[in-house]
Parts: structure tokens; C-alpha cells; sequence
């Protein structure tokens, strides 16, 4: 029996029964297109979360208060004295001369009512910096001006507001010029904010920016600062900056080794490590959850290859009678079953691409898939034919040809 007649007999054998054969087709077919569909959305997903942690920039550094708050928090020390990140702690570091830091940015933050002549926005992130904010963090001024250092100085009513909240406080009109009240106290809008990603609790579309005297004058008091904004001499130097800031802020807070620091470090790089483990446990996860729908097809490709065997007995009675070798009954019988896979495997392709390539959109993420991906499904459509289907196959070469043959 040659290679052709094999086939030619196979292909005979999945489309005798095409009801039979379309819905074991179909089994593989949803294990494929969602092994295409889950990593892309998986691997999308992921470069999105990568891109937002990457512009919030390589080369700042993030210290934050340890119990938090913008008038609160701080550590006490083994002498019982109250260590906090203060205004007066940041410009001692500012300026104490260290080798891989630019510059020092102090914020306070408070959560507060804004409003205008005709409608408000409840608890809206209030933060109060100094002018090099807009300069060290990525928040840029797109129309307007950002305030100065002399508006810090003199405790000015002004701010800086985001995209989004610009709108909804003025939806006729420009922003800018305009008055808002926040909590009572009137400011002068002078510039508005370039629209931002969200990369984490507070929607930077809809802060208020204001000098960091005028917060802490009229909101949060004159305590403690929630965060100081780093900046190093740039991306290579982050290590080393962070270093040199553990240092000065523990002589700076009097902590001592015994101590707890009132403060912790991050940079941009540890969070997008610790974003790329979770992103890939994530993938895995995916990948396993689709791996059991394809298993779940396998065995219906069993299933199928089984009955089929049955049904044919008499039909392989007679080959091995006319002098059919085991082998070949067994690899007509499995190019059978591989061939129900790859046709459900690149039917699973097509439709797996289509549907990610929707689904992405919808969601607003990239469309990330790659050749390896499809390459895989493909291959593992085709071993699922085989694996699933040596079973039945060899079932089939081993029968009896005198029992085969006496099969009604």
C-alpha cells in the first residue's frame, strides 16, 4: 500500500462522517485559537503595563514617607524623637552636593473637592510640589505655563490642572485664566497638563498641581512630606544615586542601624522587573488554561478515532486479509487523526488571530503575537493528532483478521 493510497484512504475516512468530523475539528480548532488568543492578550497586556512603568522615566527615583500622608507618618527613633520626610530634609538633600543626584522634588498630597461657577469634582488628588516638578516627572504643561519658584516663594494661588478635569470643570471653554475653588480657596488656572497613561491609583488627567507652600499653608500643614521625587544624573547612575540617598537621608533623620527607616526607595527598574515576572507568571497562566482546551480537543479526537476503528472493523478485516501490514492499517488510521488536527489547528490560527486582533482593540492594548506562537499551535495541533491518535490507530492494526472479518 503506498504512501498516496494511504492518503487518498485517510482523507476518504474524515470525510465519510462530515458532521462528525466538523465537530471534532472544531474541539481543536477552540483549543488553538485560544492559545493564539489568551498570550496575545497576555503578551499585549504586558508591553502596555511595560511602556507606562518605562515613561514614568529610567532615571527617577521614588522615596516615600513609610506610614504615608501628607501631614503625618514618620518613624520613632531608640531616643524617642519623631524622624519624618520634611520640606526642610529635602532641600538639605537638594543641596548636600551628591555625586549621581540632579535634583529633589517634595510633594504633599491631599484628596479634595474642586469646583467651578457651574459644577465640581469630588475627592480629586490635590498635589503640592515646587516648579522643577514639571521638569523631573512626566507631567508636562501643554497649554498655559507651569508656576515658578517665585510663586512658590510667595505662597501663590495658582495651579497647574489636568487634561480631563480642565474639561470637565469647563466643558464651553479654555481652562486657562479661569478661576476654581479647591476646598473653598480660590486658585488661578495657569496651565493645563498634556493628557498622561494611568499607571497606578491616581489618574494624572485629573490632579491639580499647586506651589507646595500654598498646599501646606492652607491643607496639609507644615508637617511631613509624602514623597520625594528623584531625579539621578541619568539612567546608569539610578543605582548609585539610591545609595547615595539612603546614606544622607539616614544622617539627615538621625536613623541608626537599630532603626526602622521612616522611608522607603523605589526606582523605575525594580518596578518594571517586578512587572515582568508578574507579566510572564501571568502568560503561563494563560498558556496552561488554553493547554487544557486543547487537551480537551485531543480527547475528543480519541473519541472519534475510536468510533471510527469500530465502525470499520469489517473495512480492516478485509485489508489485513488481502495482505495489509500493521503498519500501514496503524498510519492510515493516524494520518486520519492528524489530519482532523491540522485542519482544526490552522482553522484555530486564523480564527485565534482574527478574534486577538479584536479583542486587543477593544481593550486598548497592542496586538503583540509572534511567528514562534503560531509555529507552536501548529506543531501542537499536529501532536495532539498523533498523541490522541496512535490509541485508536494501533487498535486498528492489531485486530484479528478473522474476527475482524466475522464483525457485523
Amino acid at each position: 500500500m503506498k504512501l498516496g493510497d494511504i492518503l487518498l484512504s485517510a482523507f476518504r475516512g474524515v470525510t465519510a462522517n462530515k458532521l462528525r468530523s466538523v465537530l471534532t475539528l472544531l474541539g481543536v480548532l477552540i483549543g488553538v485559537a485560544s492559545v493564539i488568543l489568551l498570550l496575545a492578550v497576555g503578551n499585549g497586556s504586558a508591553q502596555t503595563i511595560k511602556q507606562s512603568i518605562a515613561s514614568l522615566g529610567t532615571d527617577t527615583i521614588t522615596v516615600r514617607a513609610s506610614s504615608g500622608g501628607g501631614g503625618g507618618g514618620g518613624t520613632t527613633t531608640d531616643n524617642g524623637s519623631t524622624k519624618q520626610l520634611t520640606l526642610g530634609v529635602a532641600n538639605q538633600l537638594g543641596d548636600s552636593g551628591l555625586g549621581h543626584v540632579k535634583a529633589v522634588v517634595p510633594e504633599v498630597s491631599s484628596s479634595l473637592t474642586v469646583s467651578s461657577t457651574t459644577t465640581s469634582a469630588d475627592s480629586t488628588s490635590i498635589i503640592g510640589t515646587t516648579a522643577n516638578y514639571f521638569d523631573v516627572s512626566t507631567a508636562k504643561v501643554a497649554t498655559g505655563s507651569a508656576f515658578t519658584e517665585a510663586d512658590v516663594t510667595s505662597s501663590a494661588k495658582v495651579a497647574v490642572i489636568g487634561s480631563d478635569l480642565a474639561t470637565t470643570l469647563f466643558p464651553t471653554g479654555s481652562a486657562l485664566g479661569q478661576t476654581i475653588s479647591v476646598d473653598g480657596t480660590p486658585f488661578s488656572v495657569v496651565g493645563v497638563l498634556a493628557e498622561q497613561s494611568s499607571t497606578g491609583f491616581t489618574d494624572p488627567n485629573t490632579v491639580v498641581v499647586a506651589p507646595i507652600s500654598r498646599v501646606q499653608r492652607s491643607y496639609s500643614g507644615y508637617g511631613a512630606v509624602s514623597t520625594l521625587l528623584v531625579q539621578a544624573t541619568d539612567s546608569d547612575s539610578v543605582d548609585a544615586a539610591q545609595g547615595e540617598l539612603e546614606v544622607m537621608l539616614d544622617q539627615l533623620l538621625g536613623v541608626s542601624a537599630d532603626d526602622t527607616a521612616p522611608y522607603s526607595i523605589t526606582d523605575q527598574s525594580s518596578l518594571l522587573e517586578t512587572q515582568e515576572a508578574s507579566a510572564d507568571s501571568f502568560t503561563v497562566l494563560l498558556g496552561i488554561v488554553a493547554a487544557i482546551s486543547l487537551l480537551v480537543g485531543g480527547i475528543g479526537v480519541t473519541n472519534v478515532m475510536l468510533v471510527s476503528v469500530t465502525e470499520r472493523t469489517r473495512e480492516i478485516g478485509i485489508r489485513l486479509a488481502i495482505g495489509a501490514l500493521e503498519g500501514q492499517v496503524l498510519m492510515q488510521f493516524l494520518v486520519e487523526a492528524v489530519t482532523l488536527s491540522i485542519f482544526g489547528g490552522v482553522s484555530g490560527i486564523v480564527i485565534g488571530l482574527a478574534l486577538a486582533y479584536g479583542v486587543v482593540g477593544f481593550l486598548g492594548v497592542p496586538f503583540v503575537t509572534s511567528p514562534t506562537i503560531i509555529l507552536v499551535a501548529f506543531f501542537f495541533s499536529a501532536a495532539i493528532g498523533m498523541i490522541f491518535g496512535y490509541f485508536p490507530a494501533r487498535s486498528a492494526a492489531r485486530l484479528n483478521p478473522i474476527e475482524a472479518l466475522r464483525h457485523e
